[in-house]
């Protein structure tokens, strides 16, 4: 990948809402097709990794065994994560001692289905013991239309006003800050039945903590758009205390399995 890290640099620093840099081309256009070709349709998505079907993120689909990937999806994964790109991403980024994930935990194949969404939101920001510092996006679709949504944007941190609103058009690549004001999502998909929108997603992290640091360590936390009342008021609340009660019972099942087993080895 050949890559101006320098002028990409100045343009990641001073872009807003927060840090980032769009990449055209970034990998060459029949290297691009020949990857969104080889993606699974939504179907097939389906059956090879995990699907989300929830208020704020559903009939999204994220593979990401790379034993899975096809051969041409594994040799772009495979680049992302090599030592050579990843100090390139530092060099654009600013971000010293990047480390990549091979594992792809969240990221590798997106595939987002017909009337599929992605609410705004920021991503986890602890993984294990590794700060998440810098989100890739790589999208690839070679013939997207404005009217189909799926736009990704990035919002400020009052989730107030989108800075940044891109089609996922093919080899458009999205690369940002990951932090507690990094609020992005996907505009509502309304594309027709037999379509999908296809994406690649590496995250990269540091074991030193961002110079700010950060106030708490969470999951995803999700926002609604301004005219998004209805999810605002009602359904966003609804999801999150349906997902503390799953929390709950995961919690009382294990301790009810240590409690039996303590048991157990007592008799």
């Amino acid at each position: 990948m050949n890559i101006d890290t320098a002028r990409l640099h100045r343009t990641f620093v001073e872009a807003k809402p927060f840090p980032n840099v769009v990449i055209e081309n970034f990998v060459e256009p029949a290297e691009a097709r020949t990857i969104a070709n080889a993606y699974p349709t939504f179907a097939n998505a389906r059956h090879m990794g995990f699907s989300f079907n929830a208020v704020n993120e559903r009939r999204k689909v994220q593979v990401t065994d790379r034993a899975r990937f096809p051969e041409a999806v594994g040799s772009l994964a495979d680049r992302l994560v090599s030592p050579e790109f990843v100090e390139q991403l530092s060099a654009i980024t600013g971000v010293p001692n990047l480390l990549a994930d091979p594992t792809f935990f969240g990221g590798g194949m997106h595939v987002t289905g017909p009337h599929g969404r992605l609410d705004v939101h920021v991503d986890f920001n602890l993984f294990g013991a590794l700060y998440r510092r810098v989100n890739l996006l790589l999208y690839l679709n070679p013939q997207w239309r404005e009217e189909w949504g799926g736009q990704i944007e990035l919002w400020d941190a009052e989730v107030k006003h989108c800075g940044l609103r891109l089609t996922p058009d093919l080899g458009r690549c999205l690369i940002f800050e990951a932090s507690d004001v990094s609020f992005h999502g996907v505009s509502p998909l309304k594309c027709p039945d037999d379509v999908a929108r296809r994406s690649f997603a590496a995250y990269y992290y540091t074991h030193e903590s961002p110079p700010a640091g950060i106030r708490n360590v969470h999951g995803t936390v999700f926002r609604a758009r301004p005219d998004e009342r209805l999810r605002e008021l009602v359904l966003m609340p609804a999801e999150q205390a349906q997902r503390a009660v799953v929390e709950t019972v995961k919690t009382v099942r294990r301790r009810a399995r240590r409690l039996a087993s303590r048991l157990i080895r007592g008799q």
